[in-house]
């Protein structure tokens, strides 16, 4: 068989924008392909898009913009088709609001928006006899030279100009000292009142947009570094610069991937002969044949390439304990096949094969069991959102707990043309064993043919929900199974972040970062699509106060990420890059990835409580709507847990140190990282409506408003430093269980003494913020 990475071509020629290029109207990476002959953008685009290719093996093509769903520029006008559409109708209901702000904020608004409340006032002036004035050139023209002053004799004609001139000008004057300016301020500085701010992005986000936006984000599968992830970053950077965001453009780095091979992976019972059988590994088509919409094949990303074969055993959820509970009963599993489900004891992908590998085993098979996300919770997909038989959770293995980002350039960026690489051989990052996952279809035969090998299992808790199954160990005189993995890697494949910027008035350096990642393991209906609908609606309406004359107070960048999916590649190669400049003007990370799969609203991030409580307050729940999601919260006793490792926030906050929260409405079990994940899945059970999505979209929005906007960057010190301590505490709690003696007991007191003084200074600096506060507002 050809090697050919399986159903996409590489971008190995694209580039890396210049600043020029990436603030031209025209988008730097379409500039690169000039060439002699070129005519026009458009052109390019077409055939960028739609150039012929012909078949690759097994007759399959890469996705383009024929989609049989629709067409990749549906969206160029979106924005023109919102409800408000014009800066002018939108200034003029901005003036009509009559919610004013308390007294305290519209004060220290108007203290903050003074100076571009007179610019507006000057630029407005519009005299209606204007163009009666004479010109410059004219008047120059009519200056007499100094013998004519000498022969000068009175003409009235000119001396009525000059007295005319002098008029106009004491006009003016008057104009200024009089309070008629005054009082346009303050119609300039009303318009922009906080709670007007809030009341439009309350009032004007629009549900359809976001459906229109998923609907077009999960046309075609996106992995990273492939075609349809690079489709969709330059349709996210033509709509960033549509909405008139500032410095737009791509962000490349070349960093390692895999791509799994078309009859590259096999899984069989290879001995005994009478029980030879091989698993079908691929999911059905999602869609109807006709419609030749391609779908992501099964594989892990950063999976090792192997070909092993071993004895099946079974080890429950693949943890540690797990694993070790096996070998205290007896059972080998030096050489096995482990074949362990998702979900449980441990929830990584990764760390099962790590425990797999360091308890022997030569390969690791993970499979979707019905009794965590499928039939037993209820009626599978298409008729229901649970996960079908056929469905199979794709994924990471990579160990992000070691590395995160480019697995080859760990703690620097993987920019085009770095040299310095790690090797992938013994990388720590990377699995030792190779690994694939499989619906519980397959996983089924694997089971059955463990009967009566190894042990019977009598703990409720190891028995999985797959039917007519027997539930037995397996051990060294089990079937022998085969794992093959044969891919494709990619030492520098290339992936492509989109940014853009709203730069701010008074703190332009001081920044608010809002991101999402864009890559997918298929179409990504829920995870990541949600979040970059709902981020592009965001724009749109921060786009639209933008063109009424509002600029935030500290810098907002947008960021659409590439590689998230694998092991948070292009949020990390992206702080990699700019570590210095985070550390010092990031201020805070507002990150969505898989933003709606159900109503209950959960963030993480607890030094954002305080700020997210007063947004949770103005925003109403879709289903009842006499109650907001801040009555919800309080009823249910929510609190806000620290952020684990995830999401797109792990390197802002681990290495840049820069304040994140997460945020998303969850729910039950749904076809996670499977291709049954699409838009059909979210119109149809996800959220139907798109109502959550509109609520999420207005906390985002409102969140982002105040951290950019506010005098004082609302954080909780109060509550971080509250839940330092108690992190310290239960980490002294741990070493005590773990040390049996005295003398192994790590000594953590000034850990203890300095958590101690983060409560104290912490609630100082609270008590500093209010006086400041009232002081400010109140004189």
């Amino acid at each position: 068989m050809v090697d050919e990475k399986h159903r996409y071509e590489h971008l190995d020629s694209l580039p890396i924008p210049t600043y020029e290029e990436a603030t031209s109207s025209r988008p730097s990476s379409s500039q690169s392909y000039l060439g002699p002959e070129e005519v026009s953008h458009d052109a390019e685009r077409q055939a960028l898009l739609s150039r012929a290719r012909p078949p690759q093996n097994n007759g399959y093509e890469p996705p383009t913009v024929e989609s049989a769903r629709s067409s990749l520029d549906f969206l160029s006008s979106s924005g023109g088709s919102s409800r408000r559409s014009s800066a002018d109708a939108l200034q003029r209901e901005i003036q009509q609001m009559d919610v004013e702000e308390p007294g305290s904020q519209s004060r220290a608004n108007r203290i903050s928006k003074r100076i571009t409340s007179l610019t507006h006032s000057l630029s407005s002036i519009n005299l209606p006899f204007r163009e009666w004035l004479p010109s410059g050139q004219y008047i120059r023209a009519k200056i007499p030279s100094w013998p004519q002053v000498l022969r000068f004799q009175p003409n009235w004609i000119i001396v009525g100009r000059i007295f005319a001139i002098f008029l106009v000008v004491f006009i003016i004057w008057l104009f200024f000292i009089s309070d008629l300016f005054a009082v346009r301020n303050t119609r300039m500085t009303n318009m922009f009142e906080p709670e007007n701010l809030r009341t439009y992005v309350l009032n004007h986000v629009d549900a359809d947009n976001i459906r229109q936006n998923l609907e077009h984000a999960t046309q075609y599968d996106h992995i990273a570094g492939t075609e349809g992830s690079f489709f969709l970053a330059k349709w996210v950077e033509t709509s960033f610069q549509q909405a008139g965001l500032e410095l737009v453009g791509l962000e490349r780095f070349d960093v390692y991937l895999n791509y799994p091979k078309i009859g590259g992976r096999r899984v069989a019972i290879v001995d005994p002969p009478e029980l030879e059988w091989f698993a079908k590994i691929e999911e059905e088509q999602v869609y109807p044949i006709e419609y030749e919409v391609q779908q992501t094949l099964v594989f892990h990303g950063y999976s090792k390439t192997g070909n092993v074969t071993g004895p099946l055993v079974y080890a429950n959820y693949g943890s540690r304990q797990d694993f070790q509970k096996l070998a205290h009963s007896g059972i080998n599993l030096e050489g096995s096949i482990a074949l362990v489900r998702y979900y449980g004891t441990e929830a990584d992908p990764a760390l099962k094969v790590k425990a797999a590998a360091l308890a022997g085993a030569v390969g690791c098979i993970i499979y979707s069991d019905p009794a965590e996300d499928g039939f037993l919770k209820g009626e599978p997909y298409p008729k229901g959102r649970y996960m079908p038989d056929d469905g199979v959770q794709r994924g990471s293995v990579a160990m992000s707990s070691w590395v995160v980002g480019d697995v080859l350039s760990p703690g620097f960026a993987s920019l085009p043309g770095e040299r310095r690489r790690e090797s992938v051989d013994d990388n720590p990052g990377l699995p030792k064993i190779p690994s694939i996952p499989l619906a519980w279809r397959d996983a089924q035969k694997l089971l059955q043919a463990l009967k009566g090998h190894g042990q019977k299992i009598e703990d409720p808790q190891a028995i999985g929900g797959v039917p007519n199954v027997e539930w037995w160990t397996g051990d060294s005189g089990s079937p022998t199974v085969l794992l093959m993995n044969d891919q494709i890697e990619k030492e520098r494949e290339g992936i492509y972040n989109v940014l853009g910027k709203i730069t701010g008035v008074e703190q332009p350096e001081k920044s608010i970062i809002v991101g999402n990642h864009r890559d997918a393991w298929c179409f990504g209906g829920a995870g990541p699509g949600s979040g970059t609908a709902i981020m592009l609606e965001v724009v749109r309406i921060f786009s639209q106060l933008r063109k009424a004359g509002w600029s935030p107070r500290r810098s907002i960048e947008f960021a659409s990420w590439d590689g998230g999916e694998y092991n948070l590649i292009g949020s990390t190669e992206h702080v990699e890059s700019r570590i210095e400049d985070l550390r010092r003007d990031a201020l805070a990370y507002l990150n969505v990835d898989v933003a709606v799969v159900g109503s209950a609203f959960k963030a993480r991030g607890p030094i954002f409580e305080s700020a997210l409580k007063q947004v949770l307050g103005r925003v109403t729940d879709p289903q009842d709507s006499n109650r907001t999601f801040r009555q919800i919260w309080e009823d249910e006793k929510t609190t806000m847990a620290g952020l684990g490792s995830g999401s797109d926030y792990v390197a802002f906050l681990d290495l840049a140190g820069t304040s994140s929260i997460d945020m998303a409405f969850d729910g039950p079990p749904y076809p996670y990282h499977s291709c049954y994940n699409n838009f059909d899945w979210m119109n149809k059970f996800g959220d139907p409506g798109f109502q959550y999505h509109k609520a999420l979209a207005q906390i985002w929005a409102l969140l982002i408003l105040d951290m950019a906007d506010r005098p004082l960057v609302p954080f909780d010190m109060n509550v971080y430093a509250r839940e330092v301590a108690k992190y310290v505490k239960d980490l002294e709690e741990y070493i005590q269980s773990k040390s049996t003696k005295e003398s192994t007991k790590i000594d953590i007191s000034s850990l203890k003494s300095a958590a101690d003084s983060f409560v104290v200074n912490a609630n100082r600096f609270e008590e500093w913020g209010a006086a400041w506060a009232k002081t400010v507002f109140e004189t």
